[in-house]
């Protein structure tokens, strides 16, 4: 589907280059000489690599439509990951290099989305918020108040964080899975 160069969204895919690349971050510029554009950071869906591109009202670029479905984790074997469709049962393997940071978050069973397009996996949508237990920090200190202060946390997949001070050893902990920030305690 074309759309204008001043219609591009950030989570966009477009093709641009040959290539397929998602709209990270827009921004609108009307330059006092001359006419307006669309500055747009693009990060490549192949390779990672990002660049940023001008695009005028007058240009047309592809919007591309990826395929999205429902895929269960079930287990990660060195740098490989497998999931398994929700309705179809096939199972599918993705290399570490495709998923980057987002397989630190991995859980079994979780339930995430993977984007592809001409059937080639190209991405995954993990949930907003994952649980962790606490492997690592410092015990609270007598008469420290809460407010605004954080302490340093290491959760049992590996990853470090910022919490509270009243979070101790074992706590289980709701991460955000875009920034891997504390969000709150979980329930039991």
């Amino acid at each position: 589907m074309r759309i204008n160069g001043n219609a591009i969204r950030p989570g966009n895919v477009i093709e641009h280059n040959g290539e397929l690349w998602r709209a990270m971050k827009i921004q609108h510029t009307q330059p006092g000489k001359g006419g307006a554009y669309m500055q747009v950071e693009l990060r490549n869906l192949r390779n990672g690599s990002k660049l940023n591109e001008r695009f005028r009202a007058s240009e047309s670029v592809e919007r591309v439509r990826l395929d999205q479905k429902e895929h269960q984790f079930l287990f990660g074997d060195g740098d490989s990951f497998t999931f398994m469709d929700s309705e179809t049962y096939e199972q599918v393997e993705l290399n570490k290099d495709l998923l980057g940071d987002q397989a630190a978050y991995l859980q079994d069973g979780m339930t995430v989305i993977i984007e592809s397009h001409e059937g080639s996996p190209l991405g995954l949508s993990l949930p907003e918020h994952v649980a962790f237990a606490v492997s690592e920090t410092e015990p609270a200190v007598k008469g420290q108040t809460a407010a605004a202060s954080y302490k340093p946390a290491v959760l049992e997949n590996g990853l470090r964080t910022t919490v509270p001070p009243f979070v101790n050893i074992g706590d289980r902990v709701v991460v955000s899975t875009e920034d891997g920030s504390y969000v709150k305690r979980a329930e039991a």
